[in-house]
């Protein structure tokens, strides 16, 4: 019956080829399967799916299908269209847009007021507590004896002047109080210095933050920049193009019209500024080249006019087609009248002649 089926399926009788095994699959399903002998298919199989009905004694057909074995050929993985495509693919008028979790991106920079900082700090402070206290939850035991209940106020020791010592006189109170005056002053000290020193960070920091333009929303995160760098280095702005080879040494770290980037691709990437060179107002690497260096010299011109002999071309005909002739029976006629008048001067030149 399973062969019976796949015969029925297969578009030709000699599709369907000699039984390989069955496979119980449970409730009364079995799975048969024959080889498949259809072009393009190798190492396929017919797989017939049987139900077996035992009260009936009666078989069924559930479904029939080709499976691809060990070994088969199979047609490539789906990939997604957007990472199919290449960026030559794209148009000045396509619009692809950047997903929210692009991995080439980060969050900018963003400048937090006094208030909030202080927020999150109480926050940090708070759960910092809370996380403590049930960890020493966890660790103590309520039936250890030796665990005292802090809850209870008999528990706390108030520390006073002991008896027994003496009094202090009044020597060592004044100096205590002058060395308590001294370190107040030092602490001032400190205190400005540490402000100082925040506000000089503070404003090197926003320097900074000016500088790169890290204000922004989203900026290159470090896989970002260096999947540019990769990309820049090995395309025609790097040290392998022709354009290097033809510079015969002259690289753009020291060429005038060079406008080096900002930031970290700073240190190996720059913009060419040149207007006659090929690579003006692209991404060019420091070891990049071309003809049009700023510390090449032009060729000196020849101060003789080399006059060439000109081309004949005396192997082929042009033919050039004439306008169409406009026939016209007042035309024809002044053509006609034209052509007497040039026949009959002749005409009478030969009669004086043979006169």
């Amino acid at each position: 019956m399973a062969r019976f089926t796949a015969l029925q399926v297969a578009s030709q009788e000699s599709e369907v080829g000699e039984f390989i095994t069955s496979q119980d699959i449970g409730d009364g399903v079995t799975d048969f399967r024959f080889k498949a002998h259809i072009p393009g298919y190798e190492s396929w199989q017919w797989s017939v799916t049987l139900y077996h009905d035992v009260d009936a004694d009666r078989w069924t057909v559930d479904e029939s299908s080709l499976i691809p074995a060990s070994g088969a050929l199979l047609s490539p993985q789906w990939v997604p269209w957007k990472d199919r495509l290449v960026p030559e693919d794209f148009s000045v008028t396509d619009v692809m847009g950047t997903e929210s979790d692009d991995k080439r991106l980060e969050d900018g920079f963003r400048k937090v007021d006094a208030a909030e900082a202080g927020s999150e700090a109480v926050e940090t402070k708070e759960t910092d507590a809370v996380a403590a206290h049930e960890a020493a939850q966890t660790v103590s035991s309520p039936d250890a004896p030796d665990s005292p209940d802090f809850s209870d106020a008999s528990h706390v020791a108030v520390s006073s002047v002991a008896p027994d010592s003496d009094e202090p006189d009044a020597a060592d109170v004044q100096s205590e109080n002058a060395g308590s005056g001294d370190s107040d002053l030092v602490s001032a000290d400190a205190a400005v210095e540490d402000h100082e020193s925040e506000h000089e960070s503070s404003e090197d920091l926003q320097e900074a933050v000016d500088t790169l333009h890290l204000a922004r929303r989203r900026v290159l995160s470090p896989l970002g920049r260096s999947e540019a760098a990769k990309r820049w280095y090995a395309g025609q702005g790097g040290p392998k193009s022709l354009s290097t080879k033809a510079a015969e040494g002259h690289t753009c770290d020291e060429c005038g019209f060079y406008i080096p980037l900002s930031g970290e691709l700073g240190t190996m990437f720059g913009v060419c500024a040149n207007r006659w060179s090929p690579d003006d107002g692209r991404v060019v690497s420091l070891d990049h080249g071309c003809g049009e260096h700023s510390d090449i010299n032009p060729p000196e011109m020849s101060p003789l006019w080399v006059q060439s002999e000109p081309a004949f071309d005396d192997l082929h005909i042009d033919i050039v087609r004439q306008a169409p002739r406009e026939e016209r029976p007042e035309v024809e006629l002044i053509e006609k009248l034209q052509s007497d008048d040039k026949a009959s001067p002749r005409a009478s030149d030969e009669s004086k002649q043979s006169d």
